[in-house]
């Protein structure tokens, strides 16, 4: 059975293909619940009309499932709270102080 810190470090291999950022420094990982073999993450997108939604789900589940003791994987795109900058890691919201992002 993974440990949620597990699961948010494979996570970061995701990356928003536009911006080619991951989804863990994105802030758009919004909840983790580990039981047993099974494995929800609820996370969104940066915005509701992003077309690639369904890629960057498929992916998060395919790293999810390569983690020991996953047995299961469910990943739910959620909309609440709407995304924002401010969910960003600090690390990103430096760059984007500094004109990097």
């Amino acid at each position: 059975m993974p440990t949620r810190e597990e699961v948010m470090k494979a996570l970061e291999v995701v990356k928003d293909p536009e911006l080619h950022i991951n989804v863990v420094d994105l802030g758009l990982v919004y909840d983790v619940q580990i039981d047993g073999g099974k494995v929800f993450v609820a996370m969104s997108l940066t915005t509701p009309a992003c077309p690639i939604g369904p890629m960057i789900t498929q992916q998060a589940e395919a790293v999810l499932r390569s983690l020991p003791g996953v047995e299961d994987v469910h990943v739910e795109l959620v909309w609440d709270p709407p995304w924002t900058p401010d969910m960003m890691s600090d690390r990103l919201k430096k760059a984007r102080q500094m004109g990097l992002l």
